[in-house]
C-alpha cells in the first residue's frame, strides 16, 4: 500500500509531545503479561482479570474506562503493589511486582502518587502539614519542603486554606490536598482512581495540568487514571478500556486522528470514508529509532510500511546522493501485497516517531473491506505496467 507511497501530510507537521519524545528509548513503566486475578475461595472464587496485558511508555498519561466491576481498579491496585500478584508478570518502573517481598512493595510505593477517592488525610493536621508529611519521602531543606508543599496547594486554589483541618474543608478541598500530597515528591508513577469526580471545572483542570507538567517535565511521570469523567479524556495520550476483566480496546485518541490525517491526504485513500480510515489507523502502531539506526535496507522483503510522526531520516538508493525524509513523508513496503522489494535503504537521522503497520495487520484491514482490498492491488497494478 502506498503508505508505502504516502505523500507529505502536513497536519503532522507539529512537533511531538515531549512525553513521547522520552519514549524513543523504548522503555516502559509498565508492562503486564498474562495477568490473572480471583477474588474469593473454592466455589466462591470469581476471575475478575483474565490474561491482562498492557504497556505504558514513561511520561503517557493513560485513561482507564468501563463499566464499574470490569477490573480496573484492581489493575490499578496490583500496578502500586497495593495487591499480590496471583499469576502474570507485573513490571513496574523496571521491576517485577511477582513475587516481590512486602519490605520490597513499601519501597516500591515510595515512587507513586496515590490518589484515591477516599482521602486518608490525617484529621488532627492542617492540609499544609498533611502534604508535608509527604516530603519526608523525598527530603531536603526544611525550607525547600516546606515551599513544595504550600506551592503546590496553591496551584490547587487551596493557598488561603493551609492551615485549616480537613474537617474545615468541602469534599473537593480535602480531594485537592490528597491530590497535592501524592504529587509533591514528583513521583515516577501517578496511580489516580477518579481523582476529579469532586471537583469542579476549573479545579479539575488544574490538576490535569499539573500531571501534564509532571509527564512532560524531568521526571518523565507515567500517570495511569481510572475514570468515568469525560472531561479528562481529551488530556489522556491513550485511552484503554475494559470489559469482564479484559482490555477491549487500547488507543491513541490524538495519533488516530493525526494517521487518519496522514491516509486522508493518500491518494489511493482519499475518498474512502471516515469509520475505514479509523480501522486502518487502529491497526497502525508507533514505532521509535534511535538516531544512526537502520530502518529498512534495498533490496529486502517488506513487512512493513512507515510514515515519519516526529524526527528526520535520510534514505539512500545506490549510488544516488542521499534524500531526506521529513514529517508526514512514507518509506518501506509490504512486499507481500505489492510485490515490491524495499527500493531504498533508510536510517534515522534523529531519534525518530514513525506510524507504522505490519503485514497481517495491513491484510487484517483490506480483507474486512472489499472495496479497499480492490483499490491498493489496482494501485500497484498501475505502478508496474
Amino acid at each position: 500500500m502506498s503508505m508505502l507511497n504516502m505523500p507529505m501530510a502536513t497536519t503532522l507537521n507539529r512537533p511531538l509531545a515531549a512525553s513521547a519524545r522520552r519514549r524513543l528509548s523504548g522503555e516502559l513503566a509498565i508492562r503486564i503479561r498474562d495477568v490473572q486475578f480471583d477474588f474469593g475461595a473454592g466455589e466462591s472464587r470469581t476471575r475478575v482479570l483474565h490474561d491482562v496485558e498492557l504497556d505504558v511508555g514513561q511520561g503517557e498519561i493513560v485513561i482507564m474506562t468501563g463499566p464499574s466491576g470490569s477490573g480496573k481498579t484492581t489493575l490499578l491496585t496490583l500496578v502500586g503493589a497495593l495487591r499480590q500478584v496471583q499469576l502474570g508478570s507485573v513490571q513496574i518502573l523496571s521491576r517485577e511486582l511477582a513475587g516481590m517481598s512486602v519490605a520490597d512493595q513499601v519501597r516500591h510505593r515510595r515512587d507513586i502518587g496515590f490518589i484515591f477517592q477516599h482521602h486518608n488525610l490525617f484529621s488532627s493536621l492542617s492540609a499544609f502539614e498533611n502534604v508535608r508529611m509527604a516530603t519526608v519521602l523525598r527530603p531536603s531543606t526544611v525550607a525547600e519542603m516546606n515551599d513544595r508543599a504550600a506551592r503546590l496547594l496553591s496551584r490547587l486554589g487551596l493557598g488561603d486554606r493551609l492551615h485549616y483541618l480537613p474537617a474545615r474543608l468541602s469534599g473537593g478541598q480535602r480531594q485537592r490536598v490528597a491530590i497535592a500530597r501524592a504529587l509533591v515528591n514528583e513521583p515516577a508513577l501517578v496511580l489516580a482512581d477518579e481523582p476529579t469526580a469532586a471537583l469542579d471545572a476549573e479545579s479539575g483542570e488544574a490538576v490535569m495540568n499539573l500531571l501534564h507538567e509532571l509527564s512532560s517535565g524531568p521526571t518523565s511521570t507515567t500517570v495511569l487514571i481510572v475514570t468515568h469523567d469525560q472531561r479528562l479524556i481529551d488530556r489522556a495520550d491513550r485511552i484503554v478500556n475494559m470489559v469482564g476483566g479484559r482490555i477491549v480496546s487500547n488507543v491513541r485518541p490524538a495519533l488516530s486522528i493525526r494517521i487518519c490525517q496522514a491516509l486522508r491526504q493518500t491518494k489511493e485513500l482519499s475518498d474512502l470514508n471516515a469509520s475505514t480510515l479509523a480501522r486502518i489507523a487502529d491497526r497502525m502502531h508507533v514505532e521509535y529509532f534511535h538516531p544512526g539506526e537502520t530502518i529498512v535496507r534495498e533490496g529486502t522483503h517488506g513487512e512493513k510500511a512507515y510514515v515519519i510522526g516526529d524526527g528526520n531520516a535520510e534514505a539512500t538508493q545506490g549510488d544516488s546522493p542521499p534524500r531526506s525524509l521529513a514529517v508526514g513523508e512514507r518509506f518501506g513496503r509490504i512486499t507481500a501485497f505489492s510485490g515490491l522489494l524495499n527500493d531504498e535503504t533508510v536510517r534515522a537521522r534523529t531519534g525518530l516517531e514513525t506510524f507504522t503497520i505490519s503485514k497481517e495487520d495491513f491484510e487484517i484491514v483490506v480483507s474486512a473491506d472489499k472495496s479497499l482490498d480492490e483499490r491498493i492491488r489496482l494501485h500497484y497494478m498501475n505502478r508496474q505496467s
